[in-house]
């Protein structure tokens, strides 16, 4: 075949995009360009945006997952499209919902006695509002019944002083009283010496976290349930508990089986966790189950019309892609109970690794070793000639792309800094021991430096808490 000049019509796609005229002006940002542009020069331009953002892989502040296997991701970028909340459109999607659910609740240890009822959430703090929502709402059935005056009195909840933000903005927006129960050091999670004396007949519920965002720490639920077994004997308002298992819903059943936390208690009603988390998806997928119907009032179960069909649904969000309840039940069927605990266990492994590393450095006081939680918390021990802070120290970790926050500890332990490093499921071995080295180096830097930025008296929140 023989062709002439301009045979075919490509000299705009072969034009350099570092050559193109939307590489000659700054990238659209507040007001939306005249002109469409190339795709291949958007993606470059929007990827390159990003360019001097932390890798996510070193984020050791988060404890949301950083790595899925690609036959997920590839699974997922396929199914962004379908619109979780239309089951009558995506049946299949709905009845995989359901599998999670079910996986979920027996995971959890639901009675076979019991109609457990669950649904998926964007993350765990959609998914406290609604375990919330139903407290409140069947504090207030029970306390009508029994004659109080429910309007007489902010209704309560009660937590301790750790809580993550969403108890916090779940209180303000729909008017409950935050009881707050101060942690110390001798109780780095909730103190059950005082627990009960903050419950009354305005109490909608307790929470118990199972992982707290700080330490790693888990407030002992069984002990917790004991306690409210026996006020529960002495009172016609019952109160009753609900596990914030945000970070150890999806850790602690593999690698502590035979904990006591869950629905094997009587007094647990709703449980939350997030997916996204060590559930092992890409953020954000939660779920929230209650161990049986009677807890989950049936005003707050809406059926909706939508595309011809009636939907029953529970949930503060509407439309939104099922592509991370997808990757979750990927992740179910992919890694079974045994893959789940194999990749458990050897996180827990590197972080009890990286806490005996640091205690060797003979510099820090160790919070937290690993144990629950794979958490490794720390803060410096007293040294008059030490010019440095943890925040000079999460500067310098910094240079080599590691993010490590230092935070002060919740109100009445405000003034204890910690530094706290979250190992998750894709940090590795060798990982870990790169983090060493630089650690070490970062020691050794400061100690000789001659300029440091942070004051030692100067209390900040530096990173990240969720």
């Amino acid at each position: 075949m023989l062709y002439g000049k301009r045979d075919r019509d490509e000299v705009e796609f072969l034009e350099p995009i570092f050559g193109s005229e939307s590489e000659k002006v700054d990238l659209p940002k507040y007001k939306l360009n005249d002109e469409p542009i190339e795709p291949r020069t958007a993606f470059q331009l929007v990827q390159d945006e990003m360019l001097d953002e932390g890798n996510a892989r070193l984020n050791l502040a988060t404890f949301c997952q950083t790595y899925m296997e690609p036959e997920a991701v590839e699974l997922m970028s396929r199914t962004l499209d379908k619109n979780a909340v239309d089951k009558s459109e995506y049946p299949r999607t709905a009845e995989i919902e359901n599998r999670c659910v079910n996986m979920i609740a027996s995971l959890w240890h639901a009675q076979e006695n019991e109609a457990f009822m669950g649904t998926s959430t964007i993350g765990s703090s959609e998914a406290c509002m609604l375990a919330g929502l139903a407290m409140k709402f069947s504090w207030r059935k029970r306390a009508e019944k029994l004659g109080l005056d429910t309007a007489a009195k902010k209704p309560n909840l009660v937590i301790s002083s750790a809580y993550q933000v969403c108890w916090e903005k779940f209180c303000v927006y729909w008017d409950i009283e935050l009881r707050e129960i101060p942690i110390d050091e001798k109780h780095l999670s909730i103190n059950l010496n005082t627990v009960m004396d903050y419950v009354d007949e305005y109490t909608i519920g307790i929470v118990g976290i199972l992982g707290i965002t700080y330490t790693g720490r888990y407030d002992d639920i069984r002990t917790l349930n004991e306690l409210v077994e026996v006020y529960n004997a002495q009172t016609e308002y019952k109160v009753y508990i609900h596990v914030d298992a945000a970070s150890g819903g999806f850790y602690t059943p593999f690698v502590e089986p035979d904990l006591l936390w869950d629905f094997r208690l009587e007094n647990v009603i709703s449980i939350n966790a997030s997916g996204h988390k060590y559930g092992l998806v890409y953020p954000g997928v939660g779920w929230v189950v209650w161990r049986d119907k009677h807890y989950l009032p049936k005003e707050l179960v809406f059926e909706v019309s939508y595309l011809g069909g009636e939907l029953p649904t529970m949930a503060i969000n509407f439309s939104h892609s099922a592509a991370q309840l997808i990757g979750q039940y990927y992740n179910f069927v992919r890694y079974g109970f045994n893959g789940y605990q194999a990749i458990h266990e050897r996180t827990h492994e590197i972080a009890v690794f990286l806490a005996k590393e640091i205690q060797k450095t003979d510099i820090f006081e160790i919070i937290n070793d690993g144990s629950q939680l794979p958490l490794v918390c720390y803060k410096l021990k007293a040294d008059a000639e030490r010019e440095w802070t943890l925040y000079d120290l999460s500067d310098r970790l910094l240079m080599k792309g590691w993010q490590v926050p230092a935070y002060p500890l919740p109100k009445s332990m405000d003034t204890t800094v910690i530094q706290r490093i979250v190992v998750r499921g894709d940090f590795g071995m060798n990982i870990a021991a790169d983090f060493i080295e630089d650690f070490n180096e970062a020691i050794t830097a400061l100690n000789n430096a001659h300029l440091v930025y942070h004051k030692q008296k100067e209390i900040k929140k530096y990173g990240f808490s969720h």
